[in-house]
């Protein structure tokens, strides 16, 4: 039997109740067309629905990212129902142990008391999980730990000593301190699960990504751990040159002086004519395409990036407190 995570206990830590809870920049943030995402059980994908394009650029200065179930969280301080968070499994270069932000803290339970063993990891686009008080739908790359496998079916660990039930069929099982095996294929294969899918920024599922949470849950969902945005993601890469890349690299984007602003999917070696093809969530509420570089694109085009082999989870040889390895 495993013994309690080398946090458990700690009150500070927390783990993600709900199928998507957002980080917002304030408590004060959510707009009145934010209520479902606010919500003690959020509806996000009735909130990223009902967002025209206008209404989702707004969102731009009020939501940091996204947890979704299962992912930990260190409570920072409280605030009228509030709490700010670091999100220990999103890097960030500008905070040691992860994102931060504002989540409601009735999206945030007891964490559930494992530090190793047998997981799942939802692999469809979305999943439908049991639980006593009815169902929950889980976004590709939910990780949760492993109770018990029936008749078609996996019971899943939840946190405040809750279990759900999810069909076998959604999920990849594991081990939460080993790395899958996937290949290049594997990686397009899980982001072409997204193509059409509109631009949420701060967005990490299945009902919404930016360009860097595209990423990050594409290759969450393989094992790996990159940090949260573009510009950390490119120190996590091994540089490719750019008239190296394959199928599964990562192109970089920048301007003038500035820092990486946009990351995508390398999709097809550099043609003879010179055309690049990304798989990416274009800026500004756009949807997720795979498309040859547009004039701007190349000319912001700056570096490319391979996942190297060490960019993956190690939970179970971590210290106490420390964030995910992430390369």
């Amino acid at each position: 039997m495993s013994r309690p995570h080398h946090l458990f206990g700690d009150p500070s830590m927390r783990e993600v109740t709900v199928p998507v809870a957002t980080l917002w920049r304030s408590p004060d943030a959510p707009r009145d067309v934010d209520e479902p995402a606010v919500r003690d059980v959020p509806d996000v994908a009735a909130w990223a629905g009902a967002m025209d394009q206008e209404v989702r650029l707004g969102l731009h200065g009020r939501t940091e990212t996204q947890l979704l179930m299962g992912e930990p969280a260190r409570v920072l301080e409280e605030r009228d129902g509030w709490s700010r968070v670091a999100a220990l499994h999103q890097a960030s270069s500008a905070h040691e142990d992860g994102y931060r932000g504002w989540v409601r803290s009735a999206h945030l339970g007891d964490p559930v008391p494992l530090w190793r063993g047998a997981s799942a990891t939802v692999t469809s686009p979305t999943a439908v999980c049991e639980v006593d008080e009815g169902t929950l739908p889980l976004s590709f790359g939910t990780l949760l730990w492993l109770a018990g496998v029936g008749d078609g079916t996996a019971t899943l660990h939840l946190a405040d000593g809750r279990r759900g039930i999810v069909r076998l069929d959604d999920l990849r099982l594991g081990h939460k301190g080993q790395q899958p095996l996937f290949g290049d294929d594997d990686v397009l294969a899980a982001a072409a699960r997204f193509l059409g899918l509109r631009y949420l920024w701060g967005g990490t599922s299945a009902w919404g990504l930016d360009c860097s949470g595209l990423v990050h849950l594409v290759l969450r969902s393989l094992g790996v751990l990159l940090p949260r945005d573009a510009h950390d993601q490119v120190d996590a890469v091994e540089p490719v040159p750019l008239d190296d890349v394959r199928p599964g690299d990562l192109y970089f984007f920048a301007r003038p002086g500035r820092r990486v602003y946009h990351v995508g999917f390398v999709t097809s070696p550099v043609a003879a004519d010179g055309t690049r093809w990304m798989l990416h969530a274009p800026e500004g509420g756009e949807l997720i395409e795979n498309a040859p570089l547009a004039p701007h694109r190349v000319e912001t085009l700056v570096s490319a990036g391979r996942v190297r082999p060490s960019a993956h989870w190690e939970t179970s040889s971590r210290s106490p407190g420390s964030p995910p390895t992430t390369g």
